[in-house]
């Protein structure tokens, strides 16, 4: 249930954040939240990471739908064990499924999270798929831990 209820988490946030955003913060408009850390800058790209492939936004709708069935898979055959596997992969699975929605929606996305000092604007998706990616590395070095731990070695 833990991969379920964390990818609908996301998704929601997600939809809420950009929701949000699109109706106060007029599109490149720019509100400080955090002066010197974070503002919200409302952009919109219709490409990837990056305003990468712009134009091109809804081919990566298939992606997503591939992340979702890969992950269903892995979960229904046990290979997602663990609590941070698991969390990893819904965050990342909320993540994609977020972004495909705006693309199928928009065939843009809303992005608006600035960190002062970094580069580009994301949206909670975007850290979400960041956050996944994290925990399921952090997961699989758990699993080889306790893999190790319990073989002797």
């Amino acid at each position: 249930m833990l991969l379920y209820i964390v990818t609908l988490l996301v998704v929601a946030v997600d939809q809420f954040s950009k929701i949000w955003i699109r109706a106060q913060l007029p599109l490149g408009d720019t509100i400080e939240v955090w002066p010197g850390v974070l503002r919200f800058t409302h952009i919109v790209n219709t490409g990837a990471a990056g305003s990468s492939f712009e134009g091109y936004g809804r081919l990566f709708v298939p992606v997503a739908i591939a992340v979702v069935i890969w992950v269903l898979y892995a979960k229904r055959k046990g290979q997602l064990e663990g609590a941070w596997l698991q969390t990893g992969a819904a965050f990342f699975v909320g993540g994609a499924v977020g972004n495909a929605i705006d693309r199928v929606l928009f065939n843009q996305v809303t992005d608006f999270i600035a960190w002062s000092g970094g580069r580009g604007i994301m949206n909670f998706a975007d850290l979400a798929i960041n956050i996944g990616v994290l925990l399921g590395i952090a997961g699989l070095l758990f699993a080889r831990r306790r893999r190790a731990a319990s073989a002797g070695l």
